[in-house]
């Protein structure tokens, strides 16, 4: 058969019009998959695959994963939940339903496809941890009945879905932990630190730290975190997770501020602070040696770089 006649891997996406489902359409289209991209918009915007809609191996589907969903693909990649707190708090049963509803229908359709399916869980299941920094062998420090335990432990939930998956029905999964992720096409007011400081910088707002400003985090790109995804997925080695996918270069919050008005020296912002929210993790920073070794990755575009890239974007929506 001719290569132009040659079938083309089908993806499925769910979350796929979110802030990282959009750079991964953008990457599964660029190394040659047919995309199906699935999204309710509830924290999603068509306006991020928008420039994809007239792509010949892209197709957009509006639909929500907490319903059961009849296609055929090849491989399943399930970012569906909202990520942020300001969006996951505001419908906190949904939150929890999208994460484990969601994880059973996916995995039934991987199932009855036997088709790899990737689970993008996050570093929130560590909670606030205990252990600093924190590696996959961690279980966490979660408050099961606190404000963002929606999320923190509808993930968790939706781990041990997908390895009772594999244990009961053989199926072939993927999971990785992804820590704190900025980059272009995060929604403005979503409540994550990144977007919110740039977006106080950009309007001249005061800058809102948390607490005294000394709880840590690790910032990675978002090209990076696609990198990390797309090596997960496809590594033949049988390695299934959980992996940590994030960047170990820990900054404090503060130190991030301070970054974000270098960057912006117009602004006439500046910083103030205000009591710590509440669960908020006071320290956050992944072991990556388990990447480095399974998948030959590591991140490598440096805060100072994406922040760069943040910003110009943020510029373009309040031009």
């Amino acid at each position: 058969m001719s290569n132009l006649y040659k079938e083309k891997l089908r993806v499925l996406v769910t979350g796929g019009a979110g802030f990282v489902g959009s750079h991964l359409c953008d990457r599964l289209l660029k190394d040659g998959y047919e995309v199906l991209c699935v999204d309710n918009y509830y924290s999603g915007a068509r306006d991020n695959v928008a420039h994809l809609l007239n792509h010949p191996h892209f197709e957009l589907l509006r639909h929500d994963v907490t319903f059961p969903l009849y296609v055929e693909v090849d491989q399943i990649y399930n970012l569906a939940c909202p990520a942020s707190p300001v969006h996951y708090q505001w419908d906190p049963v949904q939150t929890t339903k999208t994460s484990v509803i969601g994880a059973i229908n996916m995995l039934g359709l991987a199932n009855r496809l036997k088709a790899p399916i990737l689970q993008a869980s996050t570093s929130e299941v560590y909670g606030d941890p205990l252990v600093h920094p924190q590696h996959e062998s961690y279980w966490g420090n979660v408050n099961t009945i606190g404000v963002r335990s929606c999320y923190d432990e509808g993930k968790r939930c939706a781990e041990t879905l997908f390895f009772d998956y594999q244990r009961q029905h053989n199926l072939e999964i993927r999971v990785i932990r992804i820590f704190n992720t900025y980059g272009p096409r995060m929604h403005p007011n979503d409540g994550r630190v990144v977007s919110n400081f740039i977006m106080q910088a950009l309007t001249n707002q005061d800058i809102t730290v948390y607490g005294e400003g000394n709880q840590t985090r690790s910032f990675q790109y978002v090209d990076d975190l696609i990198e990390g995804m797309v090596r997960m997925m496809n590594n033949d080695s049988g390695f299934c997770g959980p992996v940590n996918i994030g960047n170990p270069v820990e900054f404090t919050i503060k130190e991030l501020a301070e970054e974000v008005l270098k960057l912006l020296p117009e602004s006439k912002s500046r910083i103030i602070y205000q009591p710590l929210p509440s669960d908020d993790p006071m320290q956050r920073k992944p072991v990556i040696d388990l990447a480095k070794d399974k998948l030959g990755w590591e991140p490598s575009v440096q805060l100072r770089e994406g922040l760069i890239d943040t910003i110009n974007y943020f510029r373009t929506m309040i031009a």
